[in-house]
Protein backbone atom coordinates (compact mmCIF):
# COMPACT_ATOMS: atom_id res chain seq x y z
CA UNK A 1 0.00 0.00 0.00
CA UNK A 2 1.27 3.61 -0.82
CA UNK A 3 0.37 6.57 0.59
CA UNK A 4 0.66 10.24 -1.57
CA UNK A 5 2.54 13.35 -0.08
CA UNK A 6 0.91 14.21 2.73
CA UNK A 7 -1.06 11.22 3.50
CA UNK A 8 -0.99 9.77 6.89
CA UNK A 9 -2.06 6.11 7.65
CA UNK A 10 -4.68 5.58 10.42
CA UNK A 11 -3.46 4.49 13.97
CA UNK A 12 0.04 6.29 13.06
CA UNK A 13 1.66 8.78 14.95
CA UNK A 14 2.86 11.12 12.74
CA UNK A 15 0.61 14.30 12.21
CA UNK A 16 0.53 16.36 8.71
CA UNK A 17 0.89 20.25 9.75
CA UNK A 18 -0.21 22.68 7.74
CA UNK A 19 2.78 25.06 6.20
CA UNK A 20 3.98 27.68 8.82
CA UNK A 21 1.67 30.52 7.92
CA UNK A 22 2.93 33.99 8.55
CA UNK A 23 0.77 36.68 10.09
CA UNK A 24 0.87 40.05 8.32
CA UNK A 25 2.80 42.60 10.81
CA UNK A 26 0.92 45.63 11.66
CA UNK A 27 2.86 49.02 12.80
CA UNK A 28 1.82 50.50 15.78
CA UNK A 29 2.56 53.16 18.07
CA UNK A 30 4.03 51.59 21.48
CA UNK A 31 3.31 52.80 24.93
CA UNK A 32 5.50 55.69 25.53
CA UNK A 33 4.62 57.10 21.99
CA UNK A 34 0.76 56.63 22.21
CA UNK A 35 1.65 58.31 25.18
CA UNK A 36 3.35 61.36 24.48
CA UNK A 37 0.78 62.16 21.58
CA UNK A 38 -2.15 61.34 24.38
CA UNK A 39 -1.07 64.08 26.40
CA UNK A 40 -1.07 66.25 23.53
CA UNK A 41 -3.96 65.27 22.35
CA UNK A 42 -4.91 66.15 25.73
CA UNK A 43 -4.08 69.48 26.55
CA UNK A 44 -5.09 70.67 23.10
CA UNK A 45 -8.56 69.32 23.80
CA UNK A 46 -8.89 71.19 27.05
CA UNK A 47 -7.90 74.42 25.23
CA UNK A 48 -11.22 73.76 22.69
CA UNK A 49 -8.91 73.37 19.87
CA UNK A 50 -9.04 69.89 18.86
CA UNK A 51 -12.23 67.01 19.42
CA UNK A 52 -12.13 64.34 17.95
CA UNK A 53 -9.54 61.35 16.48
CA UNK A 54 -8.48 58.72 14.82
CA UNK A 55 -5.40 55.75 15.17
CA UNK A 56 -5.24 53.30 12.32
CA UNK A 57 -2.91 50.82 12.59
CA UNK A 58 -1.49 49.47 8.79
CA UNK A 59 1.08 46.82 7.45
CA UNK A 60 3.51 49.21 6.42
CA UNK A 61 2.68 52.56 8.83
CA UNK A 62 0.71 53.56 12.11
CA UNK A 63 -1.58 56.84 11.63
CA UNK A 64 -2.67 58.83 14.22
CA UNK A 65 -5.50 61.40 13.13
CA UNK A 66 -6.53 64.40 14.66
CA UNK A 67 -10.21 66.29 14.06
CA UNK A 68 -11.26 69.83 15.03
CA UNK A 69 -14.74 68.18 14.50
CA UNK A 70 -15.87 64.66 14.26
CA UNK A 71 -17.33 65.19 10.27
CA UNK A 72 -14.42 66.82 9.12
CA UNK A 73 -11.18 65.65 7.26
CA UNK A 74 -8.37 65.33 9.99
CA UNK A 75 -6.33 68.72 10.73
CA UNK A 76 -3.28 66.81 11.46
CA UNK A 77 -1.90 63.50 11.26
CA UNK A 78 0.84 61.86 13.49
CA UNK A 79 2.46 58.62 11.17
CA UNK A 80 4.94 56.31 12.10
CA UNK A 81 6.79 54.33 8.89
CA UNK A 82 9.72 52.34 9.94
CA UNK A 83 10.47 52.44 6.53
CA UNK A 84 12.04 55.56 6.88
CA UNK A 85 13.64 55.23 10.12
CA UNK A 86 16.75 54.89 8.69
CA UNK A 87 16.27 57.77 5.79
CA UNK A 88 14.24 60.69 7.03
CA UNK A 89 13.10 59.35 10.54
CA UNK A 90 10.15 57.44 11.36
CA UNK A 91 7.89 59.89 12.00
CA UNK A 92 6.31 62.54 10.76
CA UNK A 93 3.35 65.22 11.58
CA UNK A 94 0.84 65.92 8.04
CA UNK A 95 -1.48 68.84 7.71
CA UNK A 96 -4.89 68.68 6.10
CA UNK A 97 -3.70 69.71 2.46
CA UNK A 98 -1.13 66.71 2.49
CA UNK A 99 1.95 68.82 3.81
CA UNK A 100 4.48 67.30 5.83
CA UNK A 101 5.21 69.73 8.25
CA UNK A 102 7.86 67.72 9.90
CA UNK A 103 9.94 64.62 9.49
CA UNK A 104 12.42 63.17 12.31
CA UNK A 105 13.66 59.99 14.19
CA UNK A 106 12.53 61.49 17.22
CA UNK A 107 8.64 61.87 18.09
CA UNK A 108 8.71 65.08 20.73
CA UNK A 109 10.80 66.99 17.86
CA UNK A 110 8.65 66.09 15.33
CA UNK A 111 5.39 67.05 17.71
CA UNK A 112 6.92 70.35 18.42
CA UNK A 113 5.44 71.83 15.02
CA UNK A 114 1.88 71.07 16.57
CA UNK A 115 2.35 71.60 20.35
CA UNK A 116 2.12 75.33 21.62
CA UNK A 117 4.03 76.05 24.66
CA UNK A 118 3.50 79.20 26.58
CA UNK A 119 5.45 82.09 25.61
CA UNK A 120 6.13 85.22 27.88
CA UNK A 121 6.26 88.61 26.14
Amino acid sequence: MSFGAGDVESGDSRTVRPPDVTLPVTVSFDRHELGRILNLYGRMVADGEWRDYAIDFLKDRAVFSIFRRASEVPIYRIEKDPRLARKQGAYSVISATGQILRRGHELDRVLLVIDRKLSLV
